[in-house]
Formats: structure tokens, sequence, C-alpha cells
């Protein structure tokens, strides 16, 4: 594979017309090349046909689009992204927000920490104490907290759990049974990175600054969050009655 096949970024869109040149625009300016996955649920607002014109200019290699019909969900969006990387032979895996409160150029340092030995790398907010930008401190103290609930739970030593800015190495993906992953919000962040830590992989925090969106609108609800307290538990329960075993390289 050449190098310019080598890293893709699966980005889940719905109503991101606002945002989605700006984002594409910064991850084509990257050095190394990254290619660009959008997953888009159907957004009424044009979205998908501002990701045709910039494929046009950039190349239908480089920004790819997979269109679903309706809101499907995050979890179920990466999923069908992911699934569609590992069968064009993509090495390394990215996941990343539309709305810009992940910065594109933290796509390189991710994918560095692979390069260095990590087989998962986290976009962290909270490795290096605190680091969101305009959020309510409401919101700050409940993403904060559900991370050391996560922790105390799952015993899982990871200070962001429920982080969306990840670069996964293709093995990883590869022993994830995709198909059984259940949930599609914040759970579905943390159930890949718990599964991926049961299987022994090491998983690197890097630390990021995580801006909230100043275009759009929010994708968060009160079931989304339900899911996630739920989900937490119902994940270490079933993880009494599986088997962890990764096949030999």
């Amino acid at each position: 594979m050449d190098g310019s096949r080598e890293r893709i970024v699966v980005i889940p869109t719905y109503n991101e017309i606002e945002n989605i040149e700006t984002v594409l625009r910064r991850v084509m300016a990257l050095a190394p090349p990254f290619d660009v996955l959008i997953v888009d649920d159907g957004s009424p607002d044009g979205t998908a046909a501002k990701v045709r014109e910039l494929a046009r200019e950039f190349g239908e290699t480089r920004i790819q689009l997979l269109e679903r019909s309706g809101k499907l969900g995050l979890g179920t969006a990466y999923l069908t992204g992911f699934k569609r990387c590992l069968a064009n032979g993509y090495a390394y895996i990215f996941e990343m927000d539309a709305d810009l409160s992940h910065n594109p150029d933290d796509l390189v340092r991710l994918w560095q920490a692979c390069v260095d030995g990590a087989d998962m790398a986290v976009g962290s907010r909270y490795i290096q104490g605190v680091n969101v930008v305009n959020w309510p401190i409401g919101r700050v103290l409940m993403s904060y907290f559900a991370g050391v609930y996560v922790r105390f739970i799952t015993g899982m030593p990871i200070m962001d759990a429920t982080a969306g800015f990840k670069c996964y190495t293709r093995k990883v993906l590869e022993t994830i049974d995709l198909d059984g992953v259940r949930f599609v919000g914040y759970a579905f962040q943390i159930e890949m990175k718990f599964t991926a830590w049961k299987f022994g992989f090491k998983i690197k925090e890097v630390p990021i600054i995580f801006t909230d969106r100043t275009k759009g609108v929010s994708k968060m609800s009160t079931r989304i969050f339900k899911e996630a307290f739920l989900g937490v538990i119902q994940l270490k329960i079933n993880s009494f009655f599986r088997r962890y075993i990764r096949e030999a390289a």
C-alpha cells in the first residue's frame, strides 16, 4: 500500500454543512496525507452534496462518502465505516467529530503514538488536567466524573473513557467483533476502549485541547447519557462471561 492509502479518518455527519468544508480542507492539508471517509446519515442540509463537491476537487480516493438513509446512530456509523476501511486495507483507522471540537492537526500526533508502539491512541481531554474550551462548568464536571465512574466500575486505567477522537491500528479492529458491539452513543466509545483493553492492547492517551462546537447543533441527549451510565455496568458484567483471546500474529 502506498503512503497515501495508509491512514483514513472516519467522520460521521448529520447536518454539518457549517463545518464540513473546513474540516475536510484541514485534513487534506496534513502531512503525512490522510484519506477521509464521511458517513452521512441523510443530512437534509446538503452536507453530502458539499462532500461530493470536495471529493471532485481532491479526488474520490482522498475524500470518500458513504450515505445512509436516516439517523442510525453514531456507533453504527463508525462500525460501518471501520468495516469499509478494513476491507480497503488501511493500516491506521481514525475516528473524529465533524464539528471542529477535535483539532485535525492532532491526527498526526495520534498516528505517531501508534507508530511508536501503541495499538490505540486516544485524544484525551483529561490526561493533563482539564483541557476543554467553551463548555459550561456543569458539562465539564459531568464528563470528567463520567471518566471517574468508568474507571471505578471497569478498572480500565483510562482518564478520558468517553473520548471520541482515536486512532486504531488495524489489528485492534480486526480483533474486536464489530458485529457484536451493542452500544451507539457515549457507551460505544467506552465499549471500544474497554474491549481493546480486555484483549490486552496497548492504549496511549495523547493530550489534546477539546473546543466545543461554535456552529451547528450538538447531538448529545439524555438518552445517550443514560445508555452510557447503565452500559458501563452491563459491560463489566458481560466481561465475566467472556474470554478475551487474541489470535497469534
